[in-house]
């Protein structure tokens, strides 16, 4: 307890202006968090709610690092009254003694961040909050209780029923435009004219989810080029001098590029539904599309072989090694070891092809020594392909890919040390 004791006579004895008003609140961040818990009024709520944002806001990382650390075991749970409130309602099981059990078992420190998320425009500075927490954590993992809370919450908050799916293209708000070369995580956006390239054309789409909460901030957002058949690199299909097409033409649609907006929202996910969403709008507006694949790069792949050299791909058997890689590399718990391979197959695609040297810009060597591939999107086989995959753990592929990773003799292809890293 005097560890904490310092932490309220220290860092929360911080004072601070009420931006509203300029007037000066006299209580600690500790205080505060008392009083919001315990504020019965709407307007009380909604103030105390706004002053501690303002003060967490204002607070330097140090400052977070101990807010983080009172929030977390300050505002624990209580295990005796847990127990407790359990054999209470297991001698008598009733509506009374279920809510006892019920509030015991929630933290004071989730119904914290609840009555924070009160304030207009607050759910955004929420995220933010635990993008500040994530980054603590690898040196501080007992935050992660914390986490757990924020994750529960988020997840009823940006549950599906909540993200709004929008077209981006030229006509969009340009706050939104710059957010999306900001954010573009897969295949950098060099220049205005790269973006242009990306969203101008007829056989150019880009889509992302967007939450009432976030106003204009992208949650996920996915580039969509559409092509004659299953293309093989990435530097064709974004190549300035490349054939343009009309979307008409179009038979096959490749999602090359999904990336994550938001760091605070990481675990809560959001790409099975963009993807369904895309391929059922694209479908009823482009009814010739037959095909929906990926061209996707292996960032598990590095890891795997060993920090094997970029330029050591690129041959036939290093194709297979690859396809050896997404098809029999796998974590302790049985899934892939690639955590695209991990998406993708949780969706219900299947890995449909492999294909070395399609990435040979800086980040697509850094990621997969240049490696992608294409993972499809059959729509009379996704359900049946995801069954497959989350039950069996088993990544359903192509006879041409199966074939492929068979050619390799694990024990005599694979890195010594490739099993210490999976």
């Amino acid at each position: 307890m005097s560890y904490f004791g310092d932490l309220i006579s220290t860092i929360f004895a911080r004072r601070y202006r009420r931006a509203h008003s300029g007037e000066v609140d006299e209580r600690t961040t500790a205080e505060l968090c008392a009083a919001l818990l315990s504020s019965h009024g709407e307007v009380s709520g909604v103030t105390l709610a706004r002053n501690l944002l303002e003060c967490y806001a204002a607070m330097s990382a140090g400052e977070k690092r101990d807010f983080f650390q009172f929030v977390t075991h300050g505002l624990e749970i209580d295990p005796d009254a847990v127990i407790s409130a359990l054999q209470a309602y297991r001698d008598k099981p009733g509506k009374g003694t279920y809510r006892a059990f019920e509030v015991a078992c929630e933290p004071a420190r989730q119904e914290l961040v609840r009555r924070l998320n009160q304030v207009p425009g607050a759910t955004g500075r929420l995220v933010a909050m635990r993008k500040d927490l994530l980054g603590l954590m690898c040196e501080h993992p007992d935050l992660e209780p914390l986490d757990v809370d924020f994750r529960h919450l988020f997840s009823s908050w940006f549950n599906r029923g909540f993200p709004v799916l929008r077209p981006i293209n030229r006509e969009s708000p340009a706050e939104i435009i710059e957010k999306i070369i900001a954010y573009e995580a897969v295949h950098a956006i060099d220049s205005r004219e790269d973006l242009r390239r990306r969203l101008k054309p007829s056989d150019r789409r880009c889509f992302g989810f967007f939450h009432p909460a976030l106003a204009d901030e992208p949650l996920i957002f996915v580039e969509v080029a559409l092509t004659k058949g299953i293309p093989d690199s990435v530097q064709g299909l974004l190549a300035d001098e490349r054939t343009l097409i009309e979307a008409e033409e179009a038979d096959t649609a490749v999602f090359y590029s999904i990336s994550n907006c938001q760091p605070g929202l990481a675990g809560i996910s959001f790409g099975n539904s963009l993807i369904k969403q895309v391929v059922s709008d694209l479908s009823k507006d482009l009814p010739g599309l037959a095909a929906f694949v990926t061209l996707s790069p292996v960032p598990g792949l590095n890891k795997w072989l060993g920090g094997a050299d970029p330029e050591a791909l690129g041959s036939k058997d290093d194709r297979a090694l690859v396809a050896h890689c997404l098809l029999e590399a796998k974590r302790p718990d049985g899934m892939p070891y690639d955590p695209v391979a991990r998406f993708h197959l949780g969706n219900g695609a299947l890995v449909h092809a492999v294909h070395a040297d399609a990435d040979i810009s800086e980040n697509g060597r850094h990621q997969s020594n240049g490696t992608t591939v294409n993972c499809l999107y059959d729509l009379n086989q996704i359900s049946q392909n995801r069954e497959i995959f989350v039950g069996e753990k088993t990544v359903v592929a192509s006879a041409a890919v199966r074939k492929l990773g068979a050619s390799v003799a694990a024990k005599s292809r694979e890195p010594e040390d490739a099993q210490s890293s999976l």
